[in-house]
């Protein structure tokens, strides 16, 4: 796998995922949450960086399922597909 595609999966799938943890816990308090019906036992920096993580990888497989359906671009001289993005 090309670096060049792993940042750009990653690094907007980082910023957009601080932007909605920010939001998400601006309005719900992390002992406020409850977990198959019960109150977790887990400290509040525990449930914001597990919150940053889910939402981070949900983030990024959006990001990888973008890239991935991306055309390749087609050459203007000659009819091979440039496949140099994936």
């Amino acid at each position: 796998m090309k670096y060049r595609l792993l940042i750009w999966i990653l690094w907007p799938s980082f910023l957009i995922s601080g932007i909605a943890e920010g939001l998400l816990f601006t309005v719900f308090h992390p002992q406020d949450l409850l977990f198959f019906g019960y109150h977790s036992q887990i400290s509040d920096e525990g449930i914001y960086t597990i919150g940053f993580f889910v939402i981070w990888i949900f983030c990024a497989t959006s990001s990888a399922l973008t890239a991935y359906i991306l055309p390749g671009i087609q050459s203007t001289s000659s009819k091979e597909v440039d496949s140099e993005l994936i």
